[in-house]
């Protein structure tokens, strides 16, 4: 099994996808974001540092990618983000010549990446994202600017709405996946039915808290 969560920045996906570790018996593949040399001035300065920001992030993700199907060859695998979404925030964050050279690269190297059995896409409205991305309190994120955010979310909106393969749609504005069992078990006992597993197949976990 091949599970992907996936969503705008702040929304919960690397901390549901730690939280469903246990109950699906799976590794996990984690974005390495914090290791871009460019996220910070990106933040400070979108315009002048997309291009390195987006390349960064397109060659690191394809490294990780790669180790995909050598995980999956030992145990069922849930990553906290998909390779297709790299080329969201490029159509957001690029244009012209940078972009179509972007799309040159994205397609050469998506074509050896697996698809994931199901994506979950989790949303959130903006001002819900604004408020978990401040809670977080990465110092890079303090100026995070909303209209990005919203930019963000209408552009996985329109890509989800079309993808192609399994996607399941969560809404996370009033679910508390952290602090509240319940929430955990219906986002949980979801994805089963979505994957087609038995609701008791799977151990789920009761005690909430990350």
């Amino acid at each position: 099994m091949y599970l992907a969560i996936d969503g705008v920045i702040g929304v919960g996906k690397t901390t549901l996808t730690r939280l469903l570790q246990p109950a699906f018996n799976a590794d996990i593949l984690l974005e390495v974001f914090e290791e871009n040399p460019f996220l910070s001035d990106f933040y400070g300065d979108r315009a002048r540092y997309a291009f390195q920001t987006q390349i960064f992030f397109l060659l690191s993700r394809y490294h990780q990618q790669r180790a995909v199907p050598g995980m999956l060859a030992q145990s069922s695998l849930i990553a906290d983000y998909t390779f297709a979404k790299d080329a969201l925030f490029a159509r957001i964050n690029l244009s012209g010549d940078d972009l179509t050279l972007y799309h040159r690269l994205h397609d050469a190297l998506a074509e050896k990446i697996p698809l994931p059995d199901l994506t979950v896409y989790l949303r959130a409205p903006t001002p819900v994202l604004m408020d978990r991305i401040q809670r977080r309190g990465r110092a890079y994120e303090r100026q995070m600017d909303p209209a990005y955010i919203a930019a963000l979310g209408a552009a996985y909106d329109d890509f989800f709405a079309a993808a192609a393969g399994s996607v399941l749609i969560i809404d996370t504005e009033r679910l508390d996946f952290v602090h509240n069992a319940a929430d955990l078990h219906a986002v949980a006992e979801r994805i089963q039915s979505a994957l087609g597993l038995s609701a008791m197949q799977v151990p789920l976990p009761l005690g909430g808290g990350a």
